[in-house]
């Protein structure tokens, strides 16, 4: 009992920042109809400059406040300068371009800073607590509780109750009509890029402490779990990348502790394959209706 106490905190911890990670991507996607697989790249590129702002200051905070900084502005100059130029015609085409970000970017980080892992340390302690005997999350944990769900409130609160999110909406949804009502669709379009950057950069912050460290391919797993959350829930659908992000984090931590880490891969897998034959608009995804 004790230890499946311990995977269950375990499993929320790190579907929470899947559920973040997942919601950048649900972002990107209902902002321009793309999967956006070079989110994972850009994130670590985030976290390489909250590396060497803290390596260069000592603190910790400043670093966490500059890869935010970074992935903002990283988010919206992929938008202008490279996926605005690309041809939509074919839904094949940002995907390439995504991927071939991915290469360019990993590459870059290589030479500035080497192929090692480099250790990322914590605010806060790593050490489980103990409630009524049973090992439960760490003091870090619920700091991570505490900042995906700060952002996700901020987000659902951007994007019901402010016109700026309702700007986006419409530029995502219907952006010939937004531009006859004087919506600037190209700067809403650009603020999406760079709010998904942002979260994704947060992301990073949070994950790659708990793993073996900061490395140029240090968030490609962590986007193959954050990608099968989002398609779990529906990639229209930010509370069900929440939902999605949760259910990867429980599986992953069971079967790791149960099991071992070899299968956690195959799990993840097995995941997809079940919800895209059950349902592949994802859980959460809205019934439209059949027309004749």
């Amino acid at each position: 009992m004790e230890r499946f106490v311990f995977l269950t905190f375990d499993g929320f911890s790190r579907g929470a920042v899947y559920a973040a990670f997942a919601l950048a991507l649900v972002l990107i996607w209902r902002a321009a109809r793309i999967v956006n697989f070079a989110q994972g790249a850009m994130a670590v590129a985030a976290a390489y400059v909250a590396y060497s702002v803290s390596v260069a200051t000592g603190s910790y905070w400043l670093g966490f406040l500059a890869a935010l900084a970074a992935g903002l502005l990283l988010g919206a100059v992929v938008d202008r300068a490279v996926m605005r130029f690309v041809d939509h015609a074919s839904p094949l085409n940002p995907v390439i371009v995504a991927l071939g970000l991915v290469l360019v970017i990993q590459a870059v980080l290589g030479m500035l800073y080497g192929n090692e892992f480099r250790p990322v340390g914590t605010p806060f302690s790593r050490a489980a607590l103990t409630v009524g005997g049973f090992a439960v999350g760490s003091p870090y944990d619920l700091f991570v509780f505490a900042t995906v769900g700060v952002t996700m409130v901020a987000l659902a609160w951007i994007f019901a109750r402010t016109p700026v999110g309702l700007r986006m909406r419409a530029a995502a949804f219907a952006p010939e009509v937004s531009r006859l009502l004087g919506v600037n669709v190209g700067g809403m379009l650009a603020l999406g890029w760079a709010l998904a950057s942002g979260v994704g950069a947060l992301a990073a912050m949070l994950v790659i402490p708990t793993e073996l460290g900061l490395h140029p391919n240090a968030m490609d797993l962590v986007f193959v779990s954050a990608f099968t959350a989002a398609v779990v829930g529906g990639l229209d659908s930010p509370p069900g990348a929440v939902v999605g992000g949760l259910l990867v984090g429980l599986l992953l931590s069971y079967v790791s502790g149960y099991a071992g880490s070899d299968l956690t891969p195959l799990a993840v897998l097995v995941l997809l394959l079940a919800v895209l034959l059950v349902r592949p608009g994802g859980l959460f995804a809205s019934a439209t209706a059949r027309r004749v």
